[in-house]
């Protein structure tokens, strides 16, 4: 297996069972598991902990669940290990939820890539190519007996809905690890140390229903006034890609639903979007321009009678932005730890949420490592084996003492 871009010479002899990796990674995939259903694959990590030789004593499931707004099956799995060696708390987690697209893949591997056997859904390793490498991380510190101060493992659920799992987690629980390290992404010598914020968006729009062949004008069509509001958004600017100045952002209308019938005015329209920046006072700019454009929608239709619809608009923190410094001691310490694996480490920003963006904002410093993701979200999805056992090495590297 040849690795990528990021190869540097010279790496450290890190203890990594390739084929038990490999293994434990199909495993992991062909467990079920999308965003509020993650019981079963919950089970799955446990046995696989267990099977390491981590005490169940050591394991306890939160109740994220019972605070998200999504409910679910299962909160956080959490595992607590004593040190073998006294220094900082690390923590090392991945999440465990898939999106939809995932539920019943069948994995293979062909050549340096896993595949799902069908065209129809995706893979799932976003993100149970990070698990895998948490676990088999784990695993090589245990039968190895290698050296290593106090671990968390933490594996979230609901990150694919909103970091539902990371925001609502009993983070108390965590033993206020120093530094935390995430595997949720492609390359293993990319070190993701900040992240875009973002706000929902929920709208719904009360028309006037009315027979639309007998009196359409005594009507006030939601849809008409979604459809008027969505075009001043994109004329505007507002909407996709946002450049105002030197400002910058995204906003995407992602669901709309509405209307029952062909011959009735449409009498309610439901929108969820989303506005994201880095910036959160331009976040906010976009967020009130969404306000303003359906507030002028509602105010341009009016029935023959002169009633006008209704609008509810709310908006609400998802997560917020954030960047670590490149000085700072969880960012020096994975770049170490890539350097030591004759990888050289690449520091990126991203524009996606993470649950590091929950991590930092409760106040445990978190880097985003590459676990050799391809094509997330859609029935192209690949992992790239060489990415993820290097990723795997990264992880017993940043567990141990070796790179304090």
């Amino acid at each position: 297996m040849v690795l990528e871009a990021g190869q540097a010479s010279t790496p450290a002899v890190i203890p990594c069972n390739e084929t038990r990796a490999v293994s434990t990674l199909l495993s992991l995939l062909k467990a079920p598991g999308q965003s509020c259903q993650e019981a079963e694959i919950q089970r799955t990590v446990l046995s696989h902990l267990h099977a390491s030789g981590v005490d169940p004593q050591m394991c306890f499931v939160d109740d994220a669940h019972q605070r998200s707004p999504h409910g679910g099956e299962a909160g956080n799995l959490i595992v607590k290990l004593p040190g073998t060696i006294r220094g900082p708390r690390r923590l090392l987690m991945a999440h465990v939820d898939t999106v939809p697209i995932c539920v019943g893949t069948e994995p293979q591997i062909d050549g340096d890539y896993i595949r799902s056997q069908s065209p129809a859904t995706g893979l799932g390793g976003d993100d149970r190519g990070g698990v895998g490498v948490v676990i088999t991380a784990i695993r090589e510190i245990l039968e190895n007996q290698l050296p290593h101060p106090p671990l968390t493992l933490f594996f979230p659920v609901q990150e694919e809905i909103g970091l539902c799992g990371a925001r609502y987690g009993a983070i108390r629980k965590l033993g206020k690890p120093a530094l935390a390290f995430n595997w949720d992404g492609n390359l293993p010598h990319v070190l993701c140390i900040g992240a875009t914020g973002a706000d929902s968006i929920d709208v719904e729009i009360e028309g006037i229903a009315s027979h639309a062949g007998v009196h359409p004008e005594l009507g006030v069509s939601a849809t008409a006034i979604a459809s008027l509001a969505i075009a001043d958004l994109v004329q505007q600017g507002w909407h996709g890609l946002i450049r105002k100045g030197r400002k910058s952002g995204t906003s995407n209308i992602g669901v709309i639903q509405g209307g029952e019938a062909t011959n009735v005015v449409t009498s309610l329209v439901r929108l969820r979007a989303e506005a994201r920046s880095h910036d959160p006072a331009f976040r906010a700019r976009i967020v009130q321009a969404y306000q303003r454009a359906f507030r002028k929608g509602v105010r341009s239709i009016v029935s023959a009678d002169g009633r006008r619809g209704k609008l509810r608009f709310q908006a609400e923190l998802k997560y917020e932005a954030f960047r670590l410094d490149p000085e700072s001691r969880v960012v020096q310490t994975a770049a170490a730890a890539l350097r030591g694996l004759g990888l050289e480490p690449e520091l990126v920003i991203g524009n996606g949420g993470l649950d590091a963006n929950w991590m930092v904002a409760h106040g445990i410093p978190a880097v985003t490592l590459g676990c050799g993701q391809r094509s997330i979200h859609t029935v192209n999805e690949h992992l790239h084996i060489p990415s993820y056992l290097q990723a795997c090495r990264a992880a017993v590297a940043l567990a141990t003492a070796k790179f304090a």
